[in-house]
């Protein structure tokens, strides 16, 4: 629930005062009872982070960053070499020819 600032245009008497969104706006100073309290325009509240969790996961520290770098270095030096990863074969490369039977399902399609 927000706290609103409210003030007796009456006797300048200002306070805050803890509500529920959906209460009615107060009418009547607290200090002189007359029906002239307005309710101030507040800055609102501001974005407090608490905690150690925000810098952490949100900015990774070099360190980390370096120890990631090496985990990813020796995960790539156990993995096996496949000697079809290194070059793929002609056969999966398209080659830019249209064979006539893909020239009739091309024009089947329009």
């Amino acid at each position: 629930m927000p706290t609103y600032d409210y003030q007796c245009e009456a006797c300048d008497h200002a306070f805050e005062e803890y509500q529920s969104i959906t209460a009615k706006q107060l009418r009547k100073c607290p200090s002189c009872g007359q029906r002239k309290l307005v309710r101030l325009i507040g800055t609102g509240g501001g974005v407090i982070f608490k905690g150690s969790g925000f810098y952490q996961t949100d900015y990774r520290s070099a360190e980390y960053k370096k120890s990631a770098e090496a985990e990813k270095k020796t995960s790539e030096k156990s993995k096996p070499k496949d000697k079809s990863s290194k070059g793929e074969s002609s056969s999966s490369k398209p080659t830019g020819k249209t064979t006539e039977s893909g020239a009739a399902n091309s024009k089947s399609e329009k």
